[in-house]
């Protein structure tokens, strides 16, 4: 059975200064929000976050950089988050912007123990400046290295209590590769069942990537509501 926790505030316990941190979602779909929410109370300084994005000014991430919790942000979108900008034109933040695909299997890659790969994204743009490139096949790659984490903090929608976990529809984003390349990985979910409830077919991340579970109640606020083309 894993450790299931019985506040968030005892979730995050272990995460301390300096860290760095996986935060699954997309955009604020699939974010654990309850999670960054103890952390913001915790108040824990010097992050390095890897997420897409960093959520908006109210909600999600944001509010960890509204609190200047965040040193470094790894992600591929900064999105309309006005601190965000402000910040990374201060110079009071540090960003690593990386192609959205090369982002997501730098982080499959950390998980499966591969350290590094070649992709032919951002060849010849400023994200190669200064970097390894290397010629196949009469075409130039740019070497990305992996990306792992002390903690991985992520949202799924059911889980049993040995840590088998299924996400529900665009949930499943960057929630399943993140969950297998933390050091220790924590999930927030909205139901734990009892071993045997859930379909062994249908399940995305095993237990063996799981080391924690919480069970919130989550808003699952979105971005911009548009009720009229």
């Amino acid at each position: 059975m894993k450790k299931i926790f019985t506040s968030f505030e005892e979730a995050v316990a272990e995460i301390k200064d300096g860290m760095t941190l996986m935060v699954g979602g997309f955009g604020l779909v699939g974010i654990p929000e309850n999670l960054i929410q103890a952390l913001c109370e915790k108040n824990v300084k010097d992050l390095t976050v890897i997420s897409n994005n960093c959520g908006v000014d109210d909600w999600g991430l944001g509010l960890l950089l509204k609190n200047k919790q965040i040193k470094k942000m790894i992600s591929s979108y900064v999105g309309e988050n006005k601190e965000f900008e402000r910040q990374v034109l201060n110079g009071e933040l540090e960003v690593e912007l990386t192609p959205q695909g090369s982002l997501a299997e730098k982080i499959r890659a950390g998980g499966a123990g591969i350290p590094a790969f070649y992709t032919p994204a951002g060849v010849g743009t400023p994200i190669a400046e200064g970097r390894e490139t290397r010629e196949f096949q009469g075409k130039e790659y740019l070497l990305e290295e992996s990306l792992t984490a002390d903690f991985s903090l992520i949202k799924a929608w059911k889980a049993d209590k040995m840590g088998n976990v299924i996400y529900r529809k665009t949930a499943q984003n960057f929630n399943p590769i993140m969950a297998a390349a933390g050091k220790i990985t924590i999930v927030e979910v909205e139901e734990i069942v009892e071993v045997g409830d859930l379909d062994p077919d249908q399940i995305h991340t095993p237990s063996i990537y799981v080391q924690g579970l919480i069970v919130g109640t989550h808003e699952k606020r979105i971005e911009r509501l548009i009720v009229q083309a």
